[in-house]
């Protein structure tokens, strides 16, 4: 902001203005309290708190914190994303494959059968166990499933991949990042099934564009075992029937670690909290962390979920 001199807008002679008649924006750059209801916002310039960051807003005390923390308690816990479940709208794998005659209608009849007859196991599976198709046929038959494009691991590493996302998820929900392309696309790699609402709160957490696509079966399980032996961001779980009880937790961290940034998203039955405790620890690669270090992530379970 530039200086401005005392006068000038209302016509007074400079050379009657004493040098020191100037005036300047303050050093320390003022902050308002996201809180819309805080009542003392206005006095953020001269507090010497400077943290927590909660969702790119600062409180200006523990009442204001917990606000914010409150109001995004509540829009992810109603934002009606369901847990993932079978598509019923979709066309069945079986009928893919047999559309593009990859597998007769014998083939078929068959693996049906023996699916029926064990009471479990997916269509792909059987029809592999029978030797109808092969484990590449499957998945190519999936990704016309689902629209998607089959993705490769080629460029995965392990290290920089568990730091994206905590790993209950990976053992959890069928799903790895594969990659970053271009510093700005992050690859998210499914096992047998798209879901939108995991991928869009990775996208909503690191910043960067999620594209989507199924992996095989044998490199999406040797590609998990690899990330899963890597020692990722620490994360703790913890577990809140109570929405009230966990807003004010949240914010009991928020005030203990005092970070620089954090963000809270649903993933499905959970409440994933991030919070990055010092500016160094903010990579250039949209938000995901530089290292381990100066990260932390807890995992809310929601509900009835233990």
């Amino acid at each position: 902001m530039p200086f401005l001199r005392l006068g000038k807008d209302v016509g007074a002679d400079e050379s009657a203005l004493w040098s020191g008649d100037l005036y300047a924006s303050s050093k320390v750059p003022a902050q308002v309290c996201g809180n819309p209801e805080c009542a003392g916002g206005w006095t953020a310039p001269w507090r010497s708190r400077r943290r927590p960051i909660f969702e790119g807003r600062w409180g200006c005390g523990g009442r204001c914190v917990l606000a914010l923390v409150r109001a995004a308690v509540r829009r992810e816990a109603s934002d009606g994303i369901a847990a993932n479940g079978p598509h019923r709208h979709r066309v069945p794998l079986g009928l893919v494959m047999l559309a593009q005659g990859w597998i007769t209608q014998e083939q078929l009849r068959r693996a049906l059968d023996a699916q029926r007859e064990h009471g479990s196991g997916r269509i792909g599976d059987w029809l592999i166990a029978q030797r109808a198709v092969d484990a590449e046929r499957v998945t190519r038959g999936l990704s016309m499933q689902w629209n998607c494009p089959v993705l490769t691991t080629e460029g995965f590493s392990p290290e920089a991949m568990a730091r994206v996302m905590p790993r209950p998820f990976v053992e959890e929900l069928g799903m790895l990042p594969v990659r970053v392309a271009g510093s700005r696309i992050l690859y998210l790699g499914f096992e047998d099934r798209m879901d939108a609402s995991l991928a869009l709160a990775v996208e909503q957490m690191t910043e960067l564009q999620v594209q989507s696509g199924l992996v095989s079966e044998s490199q999406f399980a040797a590609a998990r075992n690899s990330l899963l032996e890597c020692e990722g961001v620490e994360a703790k779980t913890e577990a809140f029937a109570d929405m009230d009880a966990l807003a004010a937790r949240v914010t009991a961290l928020l005030e203990h670690k005092q970070p620089v940034a954090s963000r809270l998203v649903r993933v499905h039955g959970y409440l994933w909290l991030r919070m990055w405790l010092e500016t160094s620890a903010l990579g250039r690669v949209g938000s995901l962390p530089n290292s381990n270090e100066d990260v932390l992530d807890y995992v809310f379970s929601m509900g009835s979920r233990a």
